[in-house]
């Protein structure tokens, strides 16, 4: 049987194409790419002539017919615009389809955003979640945030220039004021990296012009050993108030120490308030 190749491709260095890679694209009989403009730019530089045709998110059942015949007859590969095939784009029904039909499929490892940034991300990596793009709409964002909220692992996303902030902002509100690092033009001449917590990149990428793809990774929750019990927090809240401190501020504060998601430290602060007022009634 033939074998369905999975090439990486730079996600922005030429350099990181491996020569390996470049062979297989070179002898394989056909090349399935995401976007057959952006690749053929690609394949032209590294003088690789191989037959290309289009596989994308919304190729019909009848283009993945046609690319298992041609698997049947051949090797093929598998590009997509950046990176590993496979990871958030639209390889899966493909290589779902050429194991069901007993067909080898090999990867051809190379560059990756997700693993790239998480390696120089400063944060744990021996355990880490890699959650694809998050939900374009702030509710169902907040709500997949919750799903997520109380696991240990460090947290990997990537996102679109126009919904960075966004997501940042609604990370913050569930996730508590987290450490996190963003990535952005990774292996390019204007890589950059911001670390710290959610609510100093939010300040920053205020400041900064946003351009380009970004890789979110954002530090686990506390374990529970390391969590405070509700009456550390609470403790810590009465004195934060008698003192006048600013609700909002109080609540990032005490989110940041005791490993609580700032939105529960915050309502904990408004139950506080709701108990003392009924007090001097």
């Amino acid at each position: 049987m033939s074998t369905l190749f999975l090439v990486a491709t730079p996600i922005g260095n030429l350099e990181d194409f491996s020569p390996r890679a470049q062979r297989v694209l070179k002898e394989v009989s056909l090349i399935a790419a995401e976007d057959t403009r952006h690749s053929r730019k690609l394949l032209s530089h590294f003088d690789i002539h191989t037959a290309l045709t289009s596989y994308f998110d919304h190729s019909n059942e009848q283009k993945l017919e046609k690319l298992l015949s041609k698997l049947d007859k051949g090797d093929l590969a598998l590009i997509s615009d950046a990176g590993m095939p496979g990871i958030n784009d639209p390889g899966y029904p493909l290589v779902r389809a050429a194991l069901d039909a007993g067909h080898s499929v090999s990867p051809v490892p190379g560059p990756s955003a997700p693993v790239a940034a998480l390696a120089a991300s400063g944060l744990p990596s021996d355990q880490f979640l890699y959650l694809g793009y998050p939900a374009r709409k702030s509710k169902e964002r907040q709500d997949s945030f919750r799903l997520i909220e109380t696991l240990p692992y460090t947290l990997v996303w990537l996102e679109s220039p126009h919904r960075l902030t966004d997501s940042l902002e609604d990370m913050q509100a569930i996730l508590g004021d987290r450490q996190v690092a963003v990535a952005a033009e990774m292996t390019k001449k204007f890589e950059r990296f911001f670390r710290g917590p959610l609510s100093e990149a939010l300040v920053h990428f205020e400041q900064e012009p946003i351009r380009g793809e970004f890789t979110i990774v954002v530090a686990g929750a506390a374990q529970q050993s390391e969590l405070w019990y509700e009456e550390q927090v609470n403790s810590a809240l009465v004195k934060g108030l008698e003192i006048s401190q600013p609700p909002s501020q109080l609540a990032k504060q005490v989110s940041s120490l005791s490993g609580w998601p700032r939105r529960k430290v915050y309502a904990l602060i408004q139950d506080i308030q709701k108990s003392s007022k009924k007090e001097t009634l």
